[in-house]
């Protein structure tokens, strides 16, 4: 093994047993062969400071959990002690709410400061909004105005600040610095080439239009070898299903801790396995501390249950809230008390070697349901595979145009994640979508999978392209036909999750599919629950419907034509 290999190998953040960790309460920042006295040092300086916002002004050392600790010493002890160059450039904390988040931010910050060796450096702390901004400002200044070191310095000695700026500098006569908070929306964070970089909430900021090109701009800055600064991002998790940004930068976390990539971060992610998640298990005071860090000093389980109990008499929407803010549960399957039955079961279903080649090649018959849009909406189809041993395999493709992006500004950035996944397919017309799903649906029947009578199942509304493409490939009634809407799905709406349940109909994991699930929503009209694309809101839910449609032709329980031209095929009784 050549030494550069073994430095990586020293060095990996990755985590794979995080879940045991997290639920056994250990640790979840890896042990790593740090600079014991840059570590020693900033973790010294660190616990000296005084917390403002607390009677009797405590230091940190008093008040803080261990992780923080942890934390501490990895961000300032992360250097290679043969080369004195820094080895994890990134730092990325997902924490809930009330466990001191941004008052840990601007203790760090100021440790940096005084730990800092470069020229003229620059710290900078990012915040969402202006008055997150305040409160990050107000505390460093409250810690610079209590704070008296071990050796006798006083912090106010060293330290000035001023208020309208919002920028503090350390007057240390060799090598000063400063920092300076800003808020996200601030046009001169682009273009500043800061040292130090904390983001505070990372999801909010990501929402804004110039996200991506600020962490361009950030990570441009710190991307030189002699660059000794860091990234910082402390968030909670986000109030509705992670999109744009903020699904990339949490989705890189996840695959450097899990080991499925590699890269100088450091992801500690107090989350809850997704089974955990999935199920409710985050609503049982038992998990509650697994995820909250500082229970029992900036946060209490008797907070906690009010705040669900006042949440679950509020509603759908203010349970979500909360499970995302103080239990960092991902929104998207199944935390709605009216979300349809089968999200419940949606990840433990999740098989990935479930394609559309995996289906064509190992099903004994397949069903299509299609549920069509119009320009300004989604078009979905799904494959359904029946495999021998009486099991479902479901895969799904959407298309947009591009005037969906202008018309649902607010899913956008969501549908450009799906577009990216290969999920949705965007084009430019009417006539090119319903071309490309025609080409599906061919492609299945010449594999001589789809039974002679039903095989293609319609939503009617809307699907004159899609006739016209299919009709000049030779797929015409009775191979295609239409599936009734609303309460007639009852038996699929109920069925297809006591199937996920059961293990007999998995899936593929696709994103998009995902997040048609955890939009959809169920209610009883008259007898039969139904989920109806108007409960949904903003979110869509087409990928599920044309499941519904493929699920409607499948309990049929048909039988594959073969090969040969629809028009050759001998026509089969449905069962």
């Amino acid at each position: 093994m050549n030494a550069m290999t073994d430095t990586r190998d020293r060095w990996s953040t990755a985590l794979p047993d995080w879940a045991d960790r997290i639920t056994s309460g250990q640790s979840i920042i890896p042990d790593l062969p740090l600079d014991q006295s840059r570590a020693d040092r900033a973790l010294r300086l660190f616990k000296q400071l005084r917390v403002p916002d607390i009677p009797g002004t405590p230091t940190y050392g008093e008040v803080c959990d261990q992780f923080v600790f942890d934390l501490v010493r990895a961000i300032f002890g992360a250097f290679d002690t043969e080369t004195n160059l820094r080895i994890i450039r990134e730092y990325f904390l997902m924490i809930p709410k009330k466990n001191g988040k941004t008052s840990i931010a601007a203790a760090i910050m100021l440790v940096a400061l005084m730990m800092n060796e470069r020229p003229a450096a620059k710290a900078l702390l990012v915040a969402p909004v202006i008055s997150t901004a305040l409160m990050a400002y107000e505390q460093a200044c409250g810690i610079i105005k209590l704070t008296v070191l071990e050796s006798g310095t006083r912090l106010i000695d060293v330290f000035t600040w001023h208020d309208h700026e919002q920028r503090i500098k350390y007057l240390r006569p060799d090598i000063p610095s400063e920092m300076q908070i800003k808020a996200a929306d601030a046009d001169v964070i682009t273009g500043s080439k800061a040292s130090y970089v904390l983001i505070d909430e990372t999801h909010v900021f990501a929402s804004r239009p110039s996200a991506k090109g600020v962490f361009v701009e950030i990570r441009g800055g710190l991307s030189h070898p002699m660059n000794t600064g860091f990234l910082l991002q402390i968030t909670t998790q986000s109030k509705t299903a992670p999109s744009g940004v903020f699904k990339a930068e949490l989705g890189r976390a996840r695959d450097i801790r899990d080991g499925v990539k590699s890269g100088p971060i450091l992801a500690v992610l107090y989350e809850l396995p997704q089974a955990m998640q999935a199920s409710g298990e985050w609503k049982e005071r038992r998990t509650w501390a697994m995820v909250n860090p500082h229970m029992g000093r900036s946060v209490s389980e008797d907070f906690l249950e009010e705040e669900l109990a006042k949440a679950e008499d509020d509603g759908d929407d203010a349970v979500s809230i909360v499970a995302s803010q103080h239990f960092n549960v991902e929104i998207g399957v199944g935390h709605n008390a009216d979300a349809w039955s089968g999200a419940a079961h949606w990840m433990s279903a999740e098989k990935p070697h479930v394609t559309l080649d995996y289906i064509l090649d190992k099903a004994e018959v397949c069903t299509i349901g299609v549920d069509w849009g119009g320009a300004d909406d989604l078009a979905a189809l799904c494959l359904l595979g029946r495999f021998p041993d009486k099991s479902w395999g479901a895969w799904v493709k959407a298309w947009a145009r591009p005037s969906v992006f202008k018309a649902r500004p607010k899913i956008a950035d969501r549908l450009r994640d799906f577009q990216r996944a290969g999920d949705l397919s965007v084009v430019p017309t009417g006539e090119a979508q319903a071309a490309e799903a025609a080409d599906i649906c061919q492609r299945v029947f010449e594999a001589g999978l789809l039974p002679a009578e039903g095989g293609i199942g319609l939503d009617s509304a809307g699907i004159d392209l899609l006739i016209d493409a299919l009709d000049t490939r030779g797929l015409v009634y009775p191979l295609v036909v239409p599936v009734p809407q609303g309460w007639k799905l009852q038996s699929v709406v109920s069925g297809v999750p006591l199937r996920l349940e059961a293990g007999t109909l998995v899936h593929g994991g696709q994103p998009l599919m995902a997040w048609c699930v955890g939009n959809a929503k169920q209610r009883l009209k008259g007898s039969n629950y139904v989920v109806e694309k108007e409960l949904a809101g903003a979110g869509k839910i087409d990928g599920l419907i044309a499941l519904f449609n493929a699920a409607m032709r499948m309990r049929e329980n048909p039988q594959a034509a073969g090969h040969g031209s629809y028009m050759d095929s001998e026509p089969m009784m449905v069962l």
